[in-house]
């Protein structure tokens, strides 16, 4: 068997292995519930209320993603290094590099698949928009879609599990994502009383791009997660991932604005005294390091720019 087909092998296992996960169950859940529950709670702001839910929303997806991240890491990659069952892998002629690049694939699919449902939830959701006012009207068909793409979901879910001992949590994942992107497209073409209008017309690529970007940053997690779950434990994995995470997050007000306050500091005065090296060169430097070594998921959130149409 050669490298590509180990890789994939697996990355399948690794894949069927996450999405069995009740804890990837149990956030998809979650995190789609308050990917509902925001649309009614964006209305009590005094400014566009629509905004407020695209900002609630897609922060909910991305926290939902970086859990999972943490979670699944640890699930697939520490736990086999803890019970000894990876040993029975690289015994045979498979490489450490293949066996870490496998679980990483696998994991950053089950980890897209499962962050897939909430994003769609809530692209299904903002397309139904938030009723700021008493004269505005439910839109009818992204409520019946979508409960549809739910309930069939769940029931397929049951019913795999029941007859043919399916995991329950696998066939909600698998199927949730594709019934809830059917629901989103039909929900295009309808306006709020069933009349047809344009697709086009609804439908809003920024937010489909800053999803994408998402998972992009999601990606990076998930590799985060993975490289640190071969070596620490669930809790320290999940520490030290989500601390990359917030610190990604500042990186720019940690290290970009420091790196241009010193570039003008030190610029006067080389101007002044002829360009004598002190600490605060070395301050410059270190600060590079670590806004070059932190990655800078700031990159990846774009919901601001979204919300101000730049």
């Amino acid at each position: 068997m050669g490298f590509i087909e180990q890789l994939l092998a697996i990355a399948k296992n690794t894949f069927f292995e996450c999405v069995r996960q009740p804890i990837s169950l149990v956030i998809l859940i979650a995190s789609t519930l308050l990917v509902l529950m925001s649309n009614p709670l964006s209305a009590f702001t005094m400014m566009d209320d629509q905004r407020m839910y695209v900002d609630i929303g897609l922060s909910t997806v991305f926290m939902c993603g970086a859990l999972l991240a943490a979670f699944l890491a640890t699930a697939v990659v520490n736990q086999e290094i803890s019970n000894r069952t990876v040993l029975m892998v690289v015994s045979k002629p498979v490489s450490r590099v293949t066996f870490i690049l496998g679980k990483y694939l696998g994991v950053t699919l089950a980890l897209f698949a499962s962050t897939a449902v909430p994003a769609l939830g809530f692209l299904l959701v903002e397309v139904h928009g938030v009723l700021q006012t008493a004269a505005a009207h439910v839109r009818w068909p992204c409520v019946v879609f979508g409960v549809s793409a739910v309930f069939l979901t769940i029931g397929s879910a049951t019913w795999c599990n029941f007859f043919y001992g399916k995991s329950f949590a696998a066939v909600t994942t698998l199927l949730g994502g594709p019934l809830l992107l059917v629901a989103y497209v039909l929900s295009l073409f309808f306006d709020w009383n069933w009349a047809s209008i344009p697709a086009e017309k609804e439908f809003r690529f920024d937010l489909v791009l800053s999803i994408l970007l998402m998972f992009l940053s999601l990606g990076i997690i998930s590799a985060i997660a993975v490289a640190i779950s071969t070596r620490l434990g669930q809790v320290l994995t999940m520490g030290i991932t989500l601390a990359i995470l917030v610190l990604g997050l500042l990186s720019d007000w940690i290290f970009a604005r420091k790196i241009l306050a010193l570039e003008q500091l030190i610029s006067v005065r080389d101007a002044a005294n002829g360009g004598s090296f002190n600490m605060d060169h070395l301050a410059l430097w270190g600060y590079k390091a670590g806004y070059a070594i932190l990655p800078n998921f700031q990159v990846f959130w774009v919901v601001d720019a979204v919300n101000q149409e730049q």
